[in-house]
């Protein structure tokens, strides 16, 4: 197993009998569980609470997984916006057009790592979208929103590292200081030549945190003799409001004041950091994307090299997710809650088919197979039908099919008679309903997990608006049980400024949820916010019309959706609350992590501020 996956946090048990059903537990949760197991040990085959981990890292086993592009992305989207660039940077060297950096090429940044502003990226797990609270209604929401003061962060708390990284990070400072300075410079002038700067190493390790105090932050801390050094401490002492930073940048941009907005940018980037704490991750990476937006076709040469050389491989996506998982109890609870409200509907069936609308590499089935086996209270035979975005080459649906032979491998060890069928479509509302191939006599549940904010809403009203021709497609099935979980965002509005003011508080919460419980040196961590964070952070900000795929809604809005499209809604039941709660307990997560229930959906959130909802539908 790679080295880079032996960290050990705290977690939880995954296949605790209690999450599915009213059954006592038969797992001894006094004991203290690791997701991430020491990789020298062998995992015991019947040991559930390693299911999920031995799933990943079979994945990462695999012989080809390190030469595969991830399934995180919309590779045709990808590849059509990489031809498209290419044909602009050689149109533009045949008119001898320049082009220009983007913050600076330090190693030590990933500034130039995200995608220009056109492409389109689907993203599955966003950990986490959303601006609202767990309370009722959006008004009385706002009133969980920080105030002005609790948004101006402290950076006089340094971020202790070597001396050696210390200067490195400065240097790295300078050279996007000077970089940005000069745009300014340029701006003013009107002067359009602008040098081109060489994407670097995105992945140097000279920021990492090392927990001790170096020589010159300990004589800053020392008493002050003079006046002239009391005063200099004072002035080092002032904080930065990042918020109103990059608000008053968003604005300039929108009214075209490109010099306003480079000023704003140079303020930014003088003290933001992706390695830094919550504020400076969350500025460094909106300033990426706003400068994006301002710039332009100027920066397509710059991008187009980051795209083509450092496009992450599928296992350096897996062990950056993994990571995420034991960080974070969301989508381990939503998997939960889709798996007892499935079994519930599917009691004394003899046949059980899961229609899963993006089943990326199955994270979510290996639990569900092992808790099926040898069961008597669970239907007999399990088909999946998995529906993924098309990969790109000859094969388009070649990973869909192999995330089907690791479910049958799963299957065929714990004696589960199984049936695949994977469906590769760029438009889920075009599939027609035969291609489901849906039986009599069989139980249908249909799971959508965290994947319908990607479709469009916008092209022309309800009956020709993909997401809810989607959930139409859904009601024609007539499913038993359709179990729905979102991302609650509210910064889907077609007005930039308004939806630039949502994603803040939005993205704020997640970079802070990860500066609460993973170190801020973590590897993984950073490549996780720089490749799901910072992509849909550029999607949303720099991109606009149909190329803009990344439209949370609230669970609100979904619910009004839903109705519309001719579901009900079941309760979730105030057990099935507690049972949460009390597992993120047993599993020791931070104690900001909340649950709760709100207008029959599952909630989830960090710090009051909702981030996932579940709900469970069927027919009208």
């Amino acid at each position: 197993m790679d080295p880079n996956l032996s960290l050990n946090l705290n977690a939880f048990e995954y296949l605790d009998e209690s999450l599915f059903l009213d059954s006592s537990p038969s797992f001894d949760f006094d004991r203290n569980p690791s997701f991430l197991a020491d990789p020298t040990e062998e995992p015991d085959e019947n040991d559930s609470s390693t299911t999920l981990l031995r799933y990943v890292t079979q994945i990462l086993m695999e012989e080809s997984a390190g030469d595969k592009q991830s399934m995180f992305y919309d590779s045709l989207a990808l590849r059509k916006t990489e031809e498209m660039l290419q044909q602009v940077i050689t149109d533009s060297k045949a008119h001898s057009a320049t082009s220009g950096s983007i913050g600076s090429s330090s190693s030590s940044s990933w500034s130039s790592s995200v995608p220009v502003h056109e492409i389109v990226v689907k993203s599955m797990f966003s950990d986490a979208e959303s601006d609202l609270q767990f309370r009722r209604g959006l008004e009385e929401a706002r009133k969980f929103l920080p105030n002005s003061d609790q948004w101006v962060f402290n950076l006089e708390k340094p971020a202790v590292r070597e001396v050696i990284k210390e200067e490195r990070v400065k240097k790295s400072h300078q050279r996007e200081v000077l970089d940005l300075e000069e745009q300014v410079r340029s701006s003013k002038h009107s002067a359009t030549n602008v040098e081109d700067v060489e994407v670097t190493d995105m992945f140097d390790k000279v920021l990492l945190l090392d927990g001790q105090c170096d020589p010159q932050t300990l004589s800053e801390n020392k008493p002050q003799q003079t006046k002239k050094k009391k005063k200099k401490s004072k002035k080092k002492s002032q904080v930065i409001d990042f918020r109103t930073l990059l608000t008053h940048c968003a604005q300039a941009i929108s009214t075209g004041d490109k010099t306003t907005a480079l000023d704003l940018l140079l303020q930014i980037r003088q003290d933001s950091s992706p390695m830094g704490d919550a504020s400076q991750r969350l500025a460094h990476c909106f300033a990426n994307a706003l400068e994006a937006r301002l710039r332009g076709s100027p920066v397509i040469q710059t991008y187009y090299n980051a795209i083509t050389s450092l496009k992450e491989t599928a296992s350096d996506i897996l062990k950056a997710y993994r990571v995420y998982l034991s960080s974070s109890p969301f989508v381990t609870l939503m998997y939960f809650f889709s798996f007892r409200m499935i079994l519930d509907a599917a009691k004394d069936a003899e046949v059980l088919h899961i229609v899963d609308f993006g089943i990326l590499y199955g994270f979510q089935w290996p639990m569900f197979i092992q808790y099926m086996s040898g069961r008597k209270d669970v239907p007999r035979k399990l088909r999946i039908t998995g529906i993924e975005l098309p990969q790109r080459g000859l094969r388009p649906a070649e990973r869909i099919e192999e995330t089907g032979r690791r479910l049958a491998e799963y299957c065929k060890r714990f004696n589960v008679p199984f049936e695949y069928k994977a469906i590769a479509s760029q438009h889920w509302e075009t599939i027609r309903l035969d291609e489901f191939n849906i039986r009599p006599g069989e139980v249908l549940a249909v799971n959508a997990g965290l994947r319908l904010k990607t479709l469009q809403d916008e092209t022309g009203g309800e009956e020709t608006c993909p997401r809810d021709a989607v959930l139409k497609l859904i009601r024609k099935m007539n499913p038993d049980v359709f179990v729905h979980a979102i991302v609650n965002g509210s910064f889907n509005a077609p007005f930039f400024i308004s939806r630039f003011k949502e994603a803040v508080y939005h993205y704020y919460a997640l970079f802070d949820m990860f500066d609460s419980t993973l170190p801020r040196d973590n590897e993984e961590r950073i490549r996780f916010e720089r490749e799901f964070y910072g992509r849909e952070a550029m999607n949303v900000i720099a991109c606009e019309e149909g190329d803009r795929v990344e439209r949370p809604e609230t669970y609100r809005q979904w619910q009004v959706r839903m109705v519309r499209a001719g579901f009900k809604q079941k309760p979730v039941r105030d057990e099935i609350v507690e049972l949460f709660r009390e597992k993120l307990k047993k599993w020791r997560y931070h104690k900001d992590f909340v649950v709760d229930e709100n207008s029959k959906w599952l909630l989830q959130g960090w710090k009051g501020r909702t981030l996932y909802a579940s709900s469970c539908w069927v027919p009208a």
